[in-house]
Parts: C-alpha cells; sequence; structure tokens
C-alpha cells in the first residue's frame, strides 16, 4: 500500500510504499523527545513530493542518521542513513502519515541510547 505523509504545515510531502504492520520506539535522546513512531522502508519506497531544499536536517552523536525537519513548523516526518544489514533505510515517522490510525500497530522498541 503507498501511505501519503507530511510535516504539520505541508513543506515536506512524501510517498511511502509498503506493509505498515510494526513501529518502532527509539528510546534515544531526539526520538524519544519528539514522540517518533519509526515505520522503516527501504529508501527506493519512499518518495519526495517536495523538493529536497524544503527541509533541514539535523545530525548528533556519530552521524550516521540525517534527522529530516521542517524549518518552518518544526516537524521531523523522517529520517534516513544505513541499517545494521548496510541497506539504506527511511525511518518514517507513522505520526506524519496521513489518515493511519496508529492504535492496531504493533510497537517494538529500540535501545537507541546504547549506541
Amino acid at each position: 500500500m503507498i501511505y501519503q505523509g507530511s510535516c504539520h504545515c505541508g513543506r515536506i510531502a512524501f510517498e511511502a510504499e509498503g506493509d505498515l504492520e510494526k513501529v518502532m520506539e527509539c528510546n534515544c535522546s531526539i526520538c524519544s523527545k519528539r514522540g517518533a513512531l519509526h515505520w522503516f522502508v527501504p529508501r527506493e519506497n519512499f518518495r519526495l513530493l517536495t523538493p529536497e531544499e524544503n527541509f533541514a536536517t539535523y545530525t548528533f552523536n556519530k552521524h550516521l542518521i540525517k534527522h529530516r525537519f521542517c524549518p518552518r513548523c518544526g516537524c521531523a516526518p523522517f529520517g534516513e542513513g544505513m541499517s545494521p544489514t548496510g541497506k539504506y533505510m527511511v525511518a518514517v515517522n507513522a505520526r506524519c502519515l496521513d489518515g493511519v490510525d496508529l492504535a492496531p500497530l504493533k510497537v517494538g522498541h529500540f535501545d537507541g541510547r546504547s549506541l
């Protein structure tokens, strides 16, 4: 299935394709403060609908993950980087997907503080 999502103001809009059955809650400092629920999709299953210059990027610690956010509304709809298996992935914040009921989704937990 193809899902559409965006930041709050719509300056960043995207599509992501896949089976949305499980999300991950990361306990690292940025994910826990933002309250993100990550849905991981391969980069080829993610398509920006707005120009890349519409978002800003934040990195920290080892600078492996590019946390993308909107400089206008502050919303962080996705991040991207290499998975532990060596595949480039996008971590879509499921809270930024349009029309998705999060309640039935399985929530896994990732210990990002240990990295």
